[in-house]
């Protein structure tokens, strides 16, 4: 049993981990220039995995924290796939493209907001550029159910597309009003139905609590729901409440968000709710079928965490494409323009439109590799860490397992010699639980750090 009253304490400002360093230390002082160096010399051996930032709505979902470009213009898409193009053929400088291809993704914004004639011409281009893509790739897309239909699902077939991911949240009227998302239950089915007669080996749908006017009775009844859609995996988020970054959230009464207490007890009823009906937890806040390779994959401790949350595909560099794009390496996270006109500017001037990024020091990849293992398989080799960065653990990290005491002393963490382990109640708090080992953190006072609550 979780005395919820006792788990709120740990409800602070926290990093989701998607990066360790985190967004915040990126900084400017990485250039395009860099960015060339670092590309350049990349392993023409190592894999690579392409993410594709399309950025536009048609109108605002107000607890999205993604960057979004608001439009009922066609020809500002049309213009946007040209500057992808240009993007493309600066990359193709400086990049070897005959790597071999492990992912392709389509993110945004909302990737189908695009027609299937323009999401036709992307694929189209990636494919002049990357022309070699493992058979067994993993080539995904995010899908808004609203914006969807049999030719664009065509198009993505025919380009090779095995997932796909349906944007849902929550299936309460209410719910939906209030967040400005009216997605009806049976536009969903329908979208999901569409892309499994068509061959889509797997379907996943994203849910999020933490929602105004969220209950546990609510998300009860969406879980239900969408057990009846029955997805191969589910991603299920705690919502970013994030105002001073995002406008629209300032929209909402923030009375009416769930408690940290209500959230937690969501949270629980949905892990204990998923795998009495056959899921596993997959990390932080996936949920997979035995069937599926994430499931196989966290069962031998081989699950991988970045951008687009777990994947099996490890030890590939990830090449971001599009407005704020972010790409990453074994020493390296870089980000592209956000603004819409500073990304053209700089990609007309011939230069790719690098605004940010950062070269990890030997601490920083010591402190990635512990962080990253424990967010996407709760455990952590200590003896293959020390091996690897030719470290004593303990010394190290002498003042994170001080900090992790009070999670000891709890029974949510085990440490021994060998092994760092984090129990399944534990596992709802696995950014507290990293946060210790986080260096950069400890320099901010924590009445000043600008994160999404963990809790």
């Amino acid at each position: 049993m979780i005395d919820f009253e006792i788990f709120t304490k740990y409800s602070k400002p926290g990093p989701r981990y998607t990066s360790y360093p985190t967004a915040p230390e990126f900084n400017e002082s990485f250039t395009d220039k860099n960015y060339e160096e670092i590309l350049k010399n990349q392993d023409s051996k190592r894999p690579i995995s392409l993410y594709f930032h399309l950025p536009f709505c048609r109108s605002a979902c107000y607890f999205c924290g993604c960057n979004v470009v608001f439009t009922s213009k066609e020809d500002k898409k049309e213009r946007y796939i040209e500057y992808l193009e240009k993007e493309l053929e600066l990359l193709s400088k400086v990049l070897d493209t005959k790597r071999e291809v492990l992912q392709l993704h389509f993110g945004g914004g909302t990737p189908t907001f695009f027609t299937a004639k323009q999401l036709e011409k992307i694929i189209i281009l990636i494919k002049k550029h990357f022309k070699n893509f493992h058979k067994e790739a993993e080539i995904s897309c995010e899908i808004d159910p609203r914006f969807f239909n049999e030719d664009q699902l065509k198009v993505l077939i025919d380009g090779g597309f095995n997932r796909v991911s349906f944007g849902v949240q929550d299936f309460n009227e209410e719910v939906q009003k209030e967040i400005h998302r009216i997605q009806p239950l049976n536009i969903t089915k329908k979208a999901v139905d569409l892309a499994r007669n068509a061959g889509i080996s797997s379907v996943n749908m994203d849910l999020i609590y933490g929602l105004p006017l969220q209950t546990l009775e609510s998300f009860q009844n969406t879980l239900k729901l969408a057990l009846q859609i029955e997805p191969d995996r589910f991603a299920i988020f705690n919502y970013a409440h994030v105002p001073w970054m995002k406008k629209t959230m300032r929209k909402f009464d923030e009375t009416t968000i769930p408690s940290p207490a209500t959230k937690l007890a969501i949270m629980k009823y949905t892990i204990d709710y998923l795998t009495g009906n056959g899921y596993k937890m997959i990390g932080m806040d996936h949920f997979a079928k035995p069937e599926d390779e994430l499931f196989k994959a966290i069962e031998k401790g081989e699950l991988h965490r970045n951008f687009q949350g777990y994947t099996t595909k490890g030890g590939a560099d990830l090449i971001g494409v599009g407005l704020t794009s972010i790409g990453e390496g074994e020493r390296h996270y870089v980000q592209n323009y956000k603004d819409l006109k500073d990304y053209e500017k700089r990609i007309d001037s011939g230069k790719l439109p690098v605004h940010r990024g950062i070269v990890l020091s030997e601490d920083d990849a010591i402190r990635k590799a512990v962080i990253m293992e424990m967010m996407s398989n709760f455990k952590l080799n200590i003896k293959a860490v020390e091996k690897r960065f030719n470290i004593n653990f303990f010394d190290y990290f002498k003042d994170a397992i001080d900090e992790l005491k009070e999670f000891i002393d709890e029974g949510l963490v085990f440490v021994d010699e060998n092994m760092l382990e984090v129990s399944q109640t534990g596992t709802l708090l696995i950014r507290n639980i990293c946060m210790p080992f986080d260096i950069y953190l400890k320099k901010i006072p924590e009445n000043m750090r600008r994160f999404s609550k963990t809790v």
